[in-house]
This record gives C-alpha cells, structure tokens and sequence, in this order.
C-alpha cells in the first residue's frame, strides 16, 4: 500500500461520523490526511461541491480519478470494496456479506440519528422539550437493547460471524461517550452490549482513534462548542 497517495477525510474533530471513516482507514493500515474543515462553514463553498448535503465527512481518493463521496456509509462501503482485499473487515461472499449490510443500515437509520437527536434536544436546542428528550433516550436504549439481544441470541464475539466487521466498528464513536453525555443511561443491563463493545474498544488500533477522538472533542468542549466526551462507554459487570 505505500505506492498509494493519501486518502482525504473532510471532517472535524468532535463530530462522530468522520471517525467511523478513519477508524475502517486505520484498521486496514491505508495511509490518509483529514482535512479539518470549519462546521460553521460546511453549508457553504466551497465545502457543498464535496458534499451537496452540507454534512461531514466528505471523502476523496486521489487514487481513483479524484473520486469524491459523501455519507459515511457511502464512503466506507468504497473503501471495504476497493481496498480490503484480503477481506480483513467484511466477508466477500455468502450470507455474512448481506447480513453485514444489514447491521450498517441500522447503524445508519437507527444509532446514528437517534443518539444525535438526543444529544442535541439535551444540549443544543434553545427550548427544553422534555418529551423528545425521553423519546430520543427510550430510543437509545432500543438500539443498545437490540444488540444486546442479538449477540445474546446468537452467542457470537461480534454482530456477524466470528470476526469483527466494518459494521461493528461504524457503531462505536457514538457509544464512545455515553456515561459522560448520557449519564442517566443504565448500561449495566446490556451486558452482551458491553463485553461486545470491550471487545472493539480495546482493540490496539480502533484504540487509539478513540483516544485521538476524545482529545478532539475535549478540546472543542474546552472552547464552548459541544459538550465533552471524557470516556469509552464500557461498564464493568
């Protein structure tokens, strides 16, 4: 992979969805560059020409034409197809293959827009809406619960098969901070949930992008910006 140029991140630190990108990066040893783009400006060019939905990340891979893509399921279903060859995060064919699609549809739907809703009716919005706020926290438990239950049920390490997958990964920079952001979160009652995401977390390399990513997300709360995620959310039992 050394004859490869850079691949380029658009993201900015303490935002969760250019790190699923840089985490599936790191684990598959490509070599890349984020280039921090300011979120005030990301409706705005010339950000919207990489990304017309004027949300992070956006991507390119100089290695290919300078393709640009946005969505970070878009962008990380590219680099599964074009740079795991040896299928070291996905499964090439049968059933695993579809079934881990499924998973990263649900990170997508399910996660990711219900754990950001939370997060902003809770710090963000200028009203306090305690209806939604319960709404978006009974769906965090749902999610967390539907993994919990899977993993229980199939008596598997991981979501699909016996190794670790793309789909995994893409769920952990929202779970990094939820005792810090979510403290009224009982995790204690997850805990397939929990030896699941142990398993992730401690992983040497998903490691210390985690790590990369609370220091970002610190400093953007040092400076008023959003509140902090001071730790990975694995509860001991």
């Amino acid at each position: 992979m050394s004859e490869l140029q850079p691949l380029i991140v658009y993201g900015c630190g303490h935002t969760p969805n250019p790190w699923k990108v840089v985490i599936i990066i790191e684990e598959l040893g490509l070599p890349y560059v984020v280039e921090q783009v300011d979120i005030r400006t990301i409706k705005d060019e010339p950000y919207i020409s990489l990304n017309p939905n004027g949300r992070l990340p956006a991507f390119k891979d100089p290695n290919n034409n300078d393709i640009v893509l946005f969505e970070s399921g878009a962008i990380i279903d590219y680099i599964i197809e074009v740079y795991d060859k040896k299928a070291l995060l996905h499964y090439a064919s049968g059933p695993e293959k579809h079934t881990t699609r499924c998973w990263e549809h649900f990170q997508m739907s399910g996660q990711g827009p219900y754990f950001g809703q939370k997060i902003w009716f809770e710090k963000f919005h200028p009203q306090r809406l305690p209806t939604a706020i319960e709404r978006y926290l009974n769906e965090m438990k749902r999610v967390i619960g539907v993994i919990d239950s899977h993993l229980a049920k199939k008596g598997t390490d991981y979501l699909v098969g016996d190794k670790v997958t793309y789909a995994d990964l893409m769920f952990l920079p929202y779970f990094a901070g939820l005792p810090s952001l979510v403290p009224e979160l009982d995790l204690t009652k997850y805990p397939q949930y929990n030896a699941w995401l142990g398993r992730l977390v401690t992983r040497p390399i998903t490691s210390k992008v985690l790590e990369r990513y609370a220091e970002a997300a610190a400093e953007a709360a040092a400076s008023g910006a959003v509140p902090a995620v001071k730790q990975v959310a694995v509860v001991e039992i």
